[in-house]
């Protein structure tokens, strides 16, 4: 099966790992011509506060893709992807982190999802919960998980 589209989850955690999450995705998408969807994902109080920091107004209609493409994290891993000669699209979202990635998966036809994180105990997991792990049981393709220390 060919790879035609990469989602490419990030949020706010992941400014850390951006080298490796665009050098993974790089090396799957490049000799696959598959085209990346960098899907970032605000729960509904990260994208008021990101608003109020990129001053916008807040009686005008504002996009969460526009406000995602304006993002640091989003603008640096692109600029990995126009070096790389990789086509994306940038798309934003508002919700809770693993159920709208998973729902950005299937909306956007998604032959794989990349998603970063750190390694965690299993302890750790059952406390905290983890975005990672409900997309990795939950995605309808394949998760490739880029690991940060």
């Amino acid at each position: 099966m060919a790879l035609e589209t990469i989602l490419l989850a990030v949020g706010p955690g992941d400014a850390d790992r951006i080298e490796n999450l665009a050098q993974a995705v790089v090396d799957v998408a490049k000799p696959t011509g598959a085209t990346v969807v960098v899907a970032h994902v605000f729960t509904r109080d990260e994208f008021d506060d990101v608003i109020d920091r990129l001053d916008y107004d807040p009686e005008g209609e504002i996009s969460a893709d526009e406000v995602a493409a304006r993002h640091a994290t989003v603008r640096e891993l692109t600029d990995h992807f126009v070096d790389a000669g990789v086509t994306y699209q940038v798309r934003g979202a508002v919700g809770a982190h693993g159920e709208t990635i998973v729902d950005l998966a299937n909306e956007v036809g998604a032959d794989r999802v990349v998603v970063g994180g750190r390694t965690r105990s299993p302890t750790g997991k059952a406390v905290f919960g983890s975005t990672a792990q409900e997309v990795m049981l939950s995605s309808p393709c394949p998760v490739t998980f880029v690991r940060s220390d």
